[in-house]
């Protein structure tokens, strides 16, 4: 009779991504991965060949966390690439270890910034078609400067740098905007 296998796929990442949430990546191993799921390494070599192959399905997770995240976050500005901005700064705040992972490390398991940004739902190109239908005769290039205040924003949330309200963070995204606009 063949043994139960109690130990399951599902059980091993949702612990691995949330050890990667709560102390980052690099502390995801196999053998604090086994004490954490309440196992020892065998089951986690039975499901994956490497932890390579591990750690790209929890940046796959990452990353549709980041644009569940995303896609619920309240769109309070009419202003191109402020709500995602201010999601992102949020975000940031939130979950800082999958910040890092997702938009400060290299590996982003082949994904660029740009698609990781703009999801399944297309949302930066809807705000960059959203910024041409509001008269900007280069969208992208505003998103580009925007981005760079943006990323800077949300990088001082991660090591708590970052003191000001989000009332105000959005004020400035706003401003800064319209400024690039003229």
């Amino acid at each position: 009779m063949a043994r139960k296998i109690s130990v399951t796929k599902e059980m091993l990442m949702n612990s691995a991504f949330e050890m990667a949430g709560e102390e980052g990546l690099k502390e995801v191993t196999a053998r604090k991965l086994a004490a954490k799921a309440g196992c020892s390494t065998q089951p986690i070599f039975r499901v994956y060949s490497s932890m390579d192959e591990m750690y790209d399905e929890i940046y796959s997770m990452a990353i549709d966390y980041f644009a569940d995240y995303y896609g619920k976050y309240p769109g309070n500005s009419q202003v191109p690439f402020t709500n995602l901005g201010m999601a992102y700064i949020e975000f940031a705040g939130k979950e800082p270890q999958l910040f890092r992972m997702l938009f400060m490390e290299e590996k982003r398991c082949n994904a660029s910034l740009f698609s990781i940004l703009n999801g399944k739902t297309n949302a930066l190109h809807k705000e960059i078609a959203k910024a041409k239908a509001q008269g900007a005769k280069d969208p992208s290039g505003i998103f580009m400067k925007m981005w760079i205040f943006i990323h800077g924003a949300a990088t001082m949330m991660t090591t708590g740098d970052y003191d000001l309200s989000m009332d105000e963070t959005r004020g400035l995204l706003e401003e800064t905007y319209t400024s690039f606009m003229r």
